[in-house]
């Protein structure tokens, strides 16, 4: 099945990206100054809940300020809001906040290995690239890394979840149609499932973002919890 594709008439108007780059390029791209693959690793322990560890099977939040939830309490970060309502719905599934503020499709490439060493995973939701926009990384590259992510997730029979991000006019027709398309491509290539649009609904709400106007505020990130839910809902449902 083909994914769908953002038109440039539907890209263009989220038109909020190139107004507040720089503002998010240090909110989200200084993010938690997480320099080198070790310190990546440490930020991502420190970032997970403290969850008594069971035998129920486990969902793996990977991703970077979005995931892990920047700006916002722990209760009120989208892996801990997808936690509840997995327990709402009669899932059982321990969800794992593996976001790190900062991450590139690179960074989260350098500690995917140790992510996925943690025992009984089944689903990864897989949600980078926002920051390699922000910092200009070539989209061969940026696709490149996430490729390899989905691999190692599928080498380990773990489904994926992916979320795709849009990107604004401002930085050029042919870079954004070939950023913008490349998470379709990815879900395409490895038949996974696939959020087009992570922040649907959210971005230009005003009232559902923080000041720097790209990060959801906690009634932003419940909405972001909702168009997670909705992809992850039917791969749930096939597993039980």
């Amino acid at each position: 099945m083909t994914r769908r594709k953002f038109s440039l008439m539907e890209i263009g108007k989220y038109k909020f990206l190139p107004v507040l780059g720089l503002i998010a390029a240090l909110a989200i791209g200084s993010g938690c100054g997480v320099s080198s693959a070790e310190d990546r690793r440490e930020a991502d322990r420190e970032r997970r809940p403290v969850l008594e560890s069971d035998d129920r099977p486990k969902i793996l939040a990977f991703g970077d300020s979005l995931t892990a939830g920047f700006g916002l309490t722990e209760k009120e970060s989208y892996p801990y809001l997808l936690q509840k309502r997995l327990e709402r719905d009669g899932y059982r599934y321990e969800v794992i906040n593996a976001g790190v503020s900062g991450d590139t499709s690179l960074g989260g490439l350098e500690r995917i290995d140790w992510a996925l060493e943690e025992e009984n995973i089944e689903i990864l939701i897989l949600e980078l690239g926002a920051n390699d926009l922000l910092r200009n990384v070539p989209v061969s590259t940026m696709k490149e890394n996430l490729d390899k992510i989905i691999r190692k997730a599928k080498a380990k029979d773990i489904d994926v979840l992916f979320c795709g991000m849009l990107a604004p006019p401002s930085v050029g027709p042919e870079y954004q149609r070939d950023y913008v398309n490349a998470f379709a491509d990815l879900a395409d290539e490895h038949k996974v499932a696939f959020l087009p649009f992570l922040l649907e609904d959210i971005a230009l709400q005003k009232d559902l973002n923080q000041a720097d106007g790209i990060h959801p505020n906690a009634k932003g990130t419940e909405v972001m919890t909702d168009n997670i839910y909705r992809e992850l809902k039917p791969m749930l449902d096939r597993k039980n």
